[in-house]
């Protein structure tokens, strides 16, 4: 038995070291190979090159590496005809892992393609969709809504097998009523350019909600990366939150946190899953917003709101996130009135919609899609 993975970044690293610990779990006799980072060679993965080569982002960088980009499309696309795997597993990062499955599947016609998350079809480039049918035949979902999205476009057949984050649930989950006095999180982003922008108006807003509700307890965990811009804009700030470092203590304060303000991310979906109130601001560059509310086709850009089909987080964008209306909204969370109760409620709700039967774990679930894809029965 033998399987063909390609990962193009980071996150696509985790989780094919989380699936082919599954995998090896109903096919120990399994051989991996393909392209993948650090995460999957410590599963005894060897790879064919770096995966740093085709982790670039941004137009620029990816325009300077073109030549190598194209090279190991190449390379990687002639490495899977010539192994003649099982199976060939994308996961994620679609310009480079669906350009190799394409080419792969023009010389092995009879090859199983699985491909692991979804592209955002639903978002931008709907046609993506009916294309993908060439030259995938399975896509493993990490949302709920997912499936159906491909289905009504006319993509190839979805599977929800989970998103990492639910396999948090322990470090993420604390108690309802504990969470009711505990202390506002303060999230403006884990990247350089999202905390310059979310920073200042974090900060006034934290101002405007203590003058309104003093006594309130504000922590700010903090990504390593960006600790030390957060230390320089907090220094700043007239209330001034505690910093929290660290993974241990991030999460010790998504458990007893009793309400949040976040720059909008995946730490909103970490927030869903914690039952924290949140209200979300995101701001982008000019250039971005003009590119924005021209092609994407979504009324949120919030994954909680996304996954529940209504915009249970309060989102506020561009010149919107401003201080005042952030307190406002706020205001409305912190204590034990009716728009935080209306948040828990659909907080329960997307627990309920994003949970796998049986406690399964995600990767577990996509380890058991691919057997079946390639004919494997437990």
């Amino acid at each position: 038995m033998k399987l063909f993975l390609v990962a193009g970044e980071a996150s696509g690293d985790q989780l094919g070291a989380k699936l082919i610990r599954a995998l090896r779990d109903r096919i120990p006799e399994a051989e991996f190979l393909g392209v993948g980072g650090e995460a999957m060679t410590r599963e005894g993965f060897s790879s064919l090159f770096p995966m740093s080569d085709i982790s670039v982002m941004g137009v620029i960088p990816v325009i300077a590496h073109l030549p190598t980009i194209l090279r190991r499309i190449d390379e990687t696309a002639r490495a899977v005809v010539a192994a003649r795997p099982d199976a060939l597993i994308l996961i994620d990062a679609p310009d480079f892992t669906h350009r190799v499955a394409r080419r792969a599947r023009k010389l092995l016609p009879d090859l199983k393609v699985a491909d692991y998350v979804s592209p955002t079809v639903w978002a931008w480039r709907p046609w993506r969709a009916k294309t993908m049918r060439k030259s995938i035949d399975l896509v493993l979902a990490l949302l709920p809504f997912e499936p159906e999205a491909h289905e009504r476009l006319g993509g190839p057949r979805c599977l929800y097998v989970g998103h990492p984050l639910i396999e948090r649930l322990v470090e993420l989950s604390g108690d309802d009523a504990s969470k009711s006095s505990g202390p506002v999180l303060v999230l403006p982003g884990s990247r350089r350019s999202v905390v310059a922008r979310m920073a200042p108006a974090f900060g006034e807003a934290i101002a405007l909600l203590d003058d309104r509700r003093p006594g309130l307890d504000y922590v700010l965990p903090a990504a390593a990366p960006v600790e030390a811009q957060i230390r320089a804009e907090i220094a700043t700030w007239r209330v001034k939150p505690r910093l929290v470092v660290g993974e241990a203590e991030r999460y010790a304060a998504f458990r007893s946190a009793r309400a949040a303000l976040a720059a909008s991310g995946t730490v909103t979906l970490e927030l869903a899953l914690s039952r924290t109130p949140t209200v979300v601001a995101y701001r982008v560059p000019k250039f971005e917003e003009f590119i924005a509310r021209r092609l994407i086709n979504l009324t949120t850009a919030v994954l909680p709101n996304l996954i529940l089909g209504r915009n249970a987080f309060p989102e506020f964008f561009q010149e919107d996130a401003a201080p005042a209306p952030l307190a406002a909204a706020m205001a409305e969370i912190v204590d034990e009135v009716a728009p935080r109760r209306r948040q828990l409620a659909e907080l329960e709700r997307l627990s309920s919609l994003m949970l796998l039967p049986d406690g399964m774990k995600p990767s577990e679930k996509a380890a058991e899609a691919v057997c079946e894809l390639i004919g494997i029965t437990s």
